[in-house]
Formats: C-alpha cells, structure tokens, sequence
C-alpha cells in the first residue's frame, strides 16, 4: 500500500489548514467526511463531486464508507455514479427492509449487523458494482473500522472486490453473535434470580430482551430470505468469481444460524416469564393461606369473646371469681385454638 505522502489523494483528504490539495482544487470545508480504502490511499476523504471522480478515473476498485449521510451528500452520490433514483430513494429513508436490488450495473443491498457496546441495530446500505463499492450508514459500524485496518496493513490493493463485499457483510452479520452470547448467559442468570426472589425488575428485562429479539428477528429473517436468493440463482452479484459463491454461503449459514438462536432465545425467555409467573402466583398462595389460617383462627376467638360478652344472667351469677373467668373464658379460647392448630397441622398447611 502506497503511503499517503507520497501520492495525489494527500490533499484530497485536506484539513482547515491546507486550503488546497496540491494540485489547484479547492476542498470545500463543508463537505462530509468519508473513509476510502484505494490502492492509492487508506483513511478519510472529503465527499465532494472532483474526489469522487477522479476515484473513478483511477481505474482501481474502491471502496466508500460514508456514516452519518447528509442530503447534500446523496446529490453528490448521484451526480457522480449515476445511481438509479428508487435505489437513493430507499438509501436516504433508514428503516428499510434487508434486501438485495439489482440494477443494471449495479447492485444495492440493505444488511443490518449489531452495536455489541448498546445492543442496537446497525443498517448499512451498500451500492455495489465491479468497479466500486459504496457504504452508508448513520450509526457506528465497529466492523468497518477493523475492514480498514487490515486493508491498511496489505501492500496491495483490493484484489478481489467480492471478497471486500463478503468481509463487510460478514462483519455485520457475525456481531449479532456477541449479543446472543451474552442473551444466553443472562437468561441462565435470570432463572436463578427469578427462582431465589422473583421481582419487577427482573420481568422487565425479560420484556425489553424481548423486544431487543423482535427487532433482530425482524432484520435477520429478510436478510437470510435474500441471501437465500443468492445462493439459488434468483439474484446475482457482479464481478463474482469462480469459487465466491462459497463465501456468501457461509454468511447464509451465519444467518440461519443467528435465526435459530433468536427463535432458542424467544422460547428460553417466554419459559422464564412463565417460571416468574409460577413463582409470583406460589408466593401470592402462600401469603394468601397465611392470612386464611389467621382468619381462622381468629374466628373462633372473636365467637368466645363475643359470647361471653353478652352480659346474660347466668353468666353474670356462674363466674364470679377469677378461676371461673379464667377456665369459662381464657380457656375455652386456648382449647380452641390447639384444636384448630392440631388440624392444620394434620391438613400440613404449615
């Protein structure tokens, strides 16, 4: 890899200090900045109409990473490669469904991969062909940084485009497996929180790694679907050589596999509401037989204290000392009360 001192993309990647290039253009400063892997040049570049033409002019495959996208950036985008105008319609609006386009001389793909620092969801849009490769995406794509650095480190350039585009699409595909590790260990770690002490707390997390799964589900099955495609000749890639095919099936088999991990983990996580659910109703029962057995055996109390409150003649004539209050009325209450406790402890209520 030629050093970047030393050839004419030194400028194009300017700073508030150089006011030109080197070679007469002047670098307008409040163009987007991009990442460019080049045989020419590793780092960033201004996204202006003149770099990316003379990109084109070079000769050479490239590759464009463009994060954080502005409107004035898509302009350039079509001014200089000419892309069809449904496939920067879809590219300007995020959200959209994985898949693969093909145009006539170029592919547009929606992939999505994952953030392991913040578990969210990356989408990238990828615009593909034999002589470039375009990136866009507004979150951080921690994969991308590492695709660099290797490019970075080769004394040659990109030799084979297709496998840049399998080495982008990998690392998106292969960071959801970090997040789903760590869904399995604290799924194994919920269950055994859930059955020492079931609380709210736990139950909301088990509904936001719900949610966290729903939407990864909803990125990965279409993105399985089209690779899918791919590896049955519905759909093609340009400039893909003999021997290629193996590498897109092995991002299809990370696919299937991340989707059968998702629906595992779905199903582990309904399992753990349910065993919170069953702990919560067995705790409810069991405070609610407590308060039963003290409810019974304040029945028959509040019976004998009622009874011997009446004030009747015969009571008032019958107990007049404290042996007579103590064996008619302490008395009878404490037999009542062993009878009452003997049978509860037969039934094993407690």
């Amino acid at each position: 890899m030629a050093d970047d001192s030393t050839t004419g993309f030194r400028g194009i990647a300017g700073t508030a200090e150089s006011p030109n290039d080197g070679t007469g253009d002047r670098i307008d400063p409040a163009a987007s900045i991009c990442h460019v892997v080049h045989e020419e040049q590793v780092g960033e570049l201004d996204l202006s109409r003149d770099n990316l033409e003379r990109l084109l002019a070079s000769g050479s495959f490239f590759w464009i990473d463009l994060p954080r996208p502005r409107e004035e950036d898509f302009a350039v985008l079509r001014d200089v490669f000419h892309f069809h105008p449904l496939a920067l319609e879809d590219s300007e609006h995020f959200g959209q469904r994985a898949k693969l386009d093909d145009y006539d001389d170029f592919v547009f793909l929606v992939v999505y991969g994952a953030s392991p620092d913040d578990d969210r969801l990356v989408e990238v849009h990828c615009f593909y062909s034999e002589r470039f490769l375009v990136t866009v995406h507004r979150d951080d794509c921690p994969a991308f940084a590492e695709i660099r650095r290797r490019y970075q480190k080769r004394d040659e350039a990109i030799d084979r485009p297709s496998l840049l585009l399998y080495r982008i699409i990998d690392g998106l595909v292969d960071s959801f497996f970090p997040i789903l590790a760590d869904f399995d260990d604290r799924i194994d770690e919920l269950e055994d929180q859930i059955f020492r002490e079931a609380s709210d707390r736990q139950l909301q997390e088990i509904f936001a790694m719900k949610r966290l799964l729903v939407g990864m589900r909803k990125a990965v099955s279409p993105q399985r679907d089209a690779f899918a495609g791919l590896m049955g000749g519905v759909a093609e890639l340009p400039g893909l050589a003999e021997g290629d095919e193996r590498y897109f099936r092995d991002v299809y088999d990370h696919l299937i596999r991340i989707s059968d991990l998702i629906d595992s983990y779905r199903d582990l996580l309904s399992s753990a509401m349910d065993v919170y659910l069953s702990t919560v109703s067995n705790r409810l029962n069991g405070v609610t037989k407590q308060l039963a057995v003290i409810a019974t055996i304040f029945l028959p109390l509040a019976w004998l204290t009622g009874f011997f409150g009446q004030n009747f003649g015969y009571l008032v004539r019958s107990i007049g000392g404290w042996e007579a209050f103590v064996g008619l009325g302490v008395g009878t209450e404490l037999v009542a009360l062993a009878i009452l406790l003997a049978l509860f402890r037969r039934r094993g209520w407690f």
